[in-house]
């Protein structure tokens, strides 16, 4: 792992990945006896691709799975030989080195199952094939119509020799609404998906539908392995519905910033653009220099909370590019030292705002809210004792 920067970031993202490595190492214990297929797209969830799944190896993750094959096979480069999964292909693709690698493709439709054919015999050995039916998110995956098609179409590869199936899968849509009767619809679609693969007599191998909200609140949706998203990175999948504390997994990201200047403005200043907060009275308020362009949402603009000093202190008007506003108070007690720092995102458990909290004040989910942190300004740290 790399020595940290002798001087403090102006905005880091922190990255625990020993947080990653238990997190895992809880839920596969929770959704035993499935095995847990980590998913570490979308460059780990802003974590880091290579060092959270890593991390996720670390703690027992059986699978890995990325959304593209060039996730895949960046993976693959830096020296991960375990059970991978990808999903996201379009046509013209050059499907020939993840085959190589041995990454298991997915196929939504009889072309899909063609393209990965001529890619196996290009390479010279059969590929791995997952299968995928849409059973009502109505996204990827062929609908129920479709689905003896793409079957039919896959057991003709496998009789070719130039496939291998090794699962099959679908997605939930209102997972983390654990009431909701699409959930009991969409099971229903895939149990007959899987009866009829064997009516066509093709093996489904490694059974999996469930997402990280399914695999703490479906536990019947687990069949072969479950697939842990967000729930990796220690952000509830499902907020409201289940006593997310008592699972014992905790937050990988923490996003600090140090103060950029401190002042006093007088009652009746406008602040940020648009002047959305005006100052009751005199009071300090702090410059932090972060903002949507490394990632903060501008619909926290005036809502959210961010630590400082030891105490939430709330952030005053619009979120800026560069940075932010943050109100410490009408006292000089209340006032900060320049370089002093804010943490914008960490572990609730510590007094830190949490994605999820930012996500409800801005309207959107916790999974955006930690992809988004970083770009070209940001330096992202990893720390912990797995080896990065």
């Amino acid at each position: 792992m790399p020595a940290p920067p002798t001087t403090p970031p102006r905005v880091e993202v922190r990255v625990d990945l020993d947080a990653v490595r238990d997190n895992v190492a809880r839920l596969r214990g929770l959704v035993a006896p499935a095995v847990l297929m980590a998913v570490v797209k979308a460059d780990g969830y802003g974590h880091g691709l290579v060092e959270a799944a890593g991390a996720a190896r670390a703690g027992g993750a059986d699978w890995l799975a990325t959304a593209t094959p060039e996730e895949a096979l960046a993976l693959r480069a830096a020296g991960d030989a375990g059970p991978l999964l990808c999903w996201l292909t379009t046509p013209g693709d050059d499907l020939r080195p993840a085959v190589a690698a041995g990454v298991d493709l997915t196929a939504y439709a009889p072309d899909e199952v063609a393209a990965v054919a001529a890619a196996a015999r290009a390479v010279g050995r059969p590929a791995r094939l997952q299968l995928k039916v849409d059973t009502g998110l109505s996204r990827g995956g062929a609908t129920p119509a479709g689905w003896p098609a793409l079957v039919r179409a896959a057991a003709a590869a496998r009789d070719a020799g130039d496939v291998v199936v090794t699962g099959t899968w679908s997605h939930f849509a209102c997972a983390d609404e654990p009431a909701h009767p699409a959930n009991d619809t969409q099971q229903a679609v895939f149990d007959s998906a899987l009866a009829t693969m064997a009516d066509l007599g093709v093996d489904p191998g490694l059974r999996h539908l469930a997402n990280s909200a399914a695999a703490l609140l479906r536990p019947a949706a687990a069949y072969d392995a479950v697939r842990c998203g967000i729930a990796t990175y220690g952000v509830d999948p499902a907020p409201g519905a289940h006593d997310w504390t008592a699972l014992g997994l905790r937050p990988a990201m923490s996003v600090r910033a140090r103060v950029a200047m401190v002042k006093r403005i007088e009652a009746g200043a406008g602040v940020s653009y648009g002047h959305r907060w005006t100052a009751p009275h005199d009071t300090w308020v702090a410059l932090v220099p972060a903002g949507y362009g490394d990632g903060v949402p501008r619909h926290a603009s005036d809502v959210a909370e961010v630590l400082v000093a030891g105490r939430r202190r709330p952030l005053r008007g619009t979120v800026c590019m560069d940075q932010v506003v943050v109100e410490l108070g009408p006292d000089d007690a209340d006032r900060v030292e320049p370089g002093s720092e804010a943490v914008l995102l960490g572990d609730p458990a510590r007094g830190e705002p949490s994605a999820t909290e930012w996500a409800e004040v801005s309207g959107t989910i916790g999974y955006e809210v930690v992809t988004r942190m970083g770009g070209w300004r940001t330096v992202r740290t990893h720390h912990g004792e797995v080896d990065a």
